[in-house]
């Protein structure tokens, strides 16, 4: 078991460290908050993209949506989810201590149980959806199931689609190629992934659920366990709730992106 919890405590670690010394030798004006923020934005990436890949596999073999089962539905979590979500929770926490050492803040002179509070106050929801995927999924994925379901978790390691893109997002934005063609293109992407792979895949698993046992999509919240109903809440609410703040983020990129129009109207309109 230690042997295979070490696979994603070894690589994921690994990869952070190494991107950490190469990123500062390839863009020298990069401080440590530019470093360590990209760093974490590559491991997640990398991690997403395996996670995906895992995903696609369990789901085009799995046929009976039930009953059919993969090894990577439980082996991808225990040597790759686990480790990354822990190693994970680290990392932001790196990154936020380093963005506001980097601004000056007296409270980020060094490492302190007041950085550590800071932190989870901060990124409270995040740290907490980590802490729940660890704390409900992995324990359903391993004892809760009864060796039914793995079409399911592959639909679940789906959701990290829209990852590479929000880190490709920042990344953009860190090279400051914010106003090019490509992060524009990018956002788009953002909002059509997220959506598509964190809210419609919800309903889309309940109507996979009732096509197997014959009873209509509005039913099915009633015929699964209450604990399956609660805990799909716990993940989805979230989601929607960052859905709508990448929204509200895009709306305005939208509006700033015209704004210049609008102003050669306007003096146009003046002469």
């Amino acid at each position: 078991m230690w042997q295979v919890l070490a696979c994603g405590a070894v690589v994921f670690p690994g990869l952070f460290v190494a991107f950490r010394r190469i990123l500062p030798a390839v863009f020298e004006k990069w401080n440590d908050a530019d470093v360590v923020l990209v760093s974490e934005r590559l491991v997640s990436s990398i991690h997403a993209i395996m996670a995906t890949t895992a995903g696609v596999i369990i789901v085009s073999s799995c046929r009976d949506v039930i009953n059919d089962r993969h090894w990577l539905a439980t082996h991808f979590v225990i040597w790759y989810g686990v480790p990354y979500m822990t190693y994970d929770i680290f990392a932001m926490y790196l990154s936020h201590y380093y963005r506001f050492h980097a601004k000056g803040h007296d409270d980020y002179k060094k490492h302190s149980l007041r950085t550590v509070n800071s932190f989870i106050q901060k990124e409270f929801l995040l740290v907490l959806h980590h802490i729940a995927l660890l704390t409900i999924l992995l324990p359903v994925t391993l004892f809760c199931r009864k060796d039914q379901g793995d079409f399911f978790i592959g639909c679940l390691f789906l959701t990290e689609l829209s990852t590479p893109f929000v880190s490709l997002g920042k990344i953009l934005i860190q090279l400051s190629l914010q106003e090019c063609w490509l992060h524009k293109a990018n956002g788009a992407m953002v909002l059509l992934s997220f959506f598509m792979c964190r809210i419609a895949l919800f309903p889309f698993m309940y109507w996979m659920y009732g096509r197997h046992y014959g009873i209509p999509l509005y039913s099915v919240p009633f015929h699964l366990p209450l604990a399956a109903t609660l805990g799909s809440s716990c993940i989805l609410a979230p989601q929607v709730y960052w859905f709508v703040l990448l929204c509200r983020k895009g709306y305005r990129l939208y509006k700033r992106s015209r704004s210049p129009v609008v102003n050669v109207t306007d003096n146009s309109k003046d002469d």
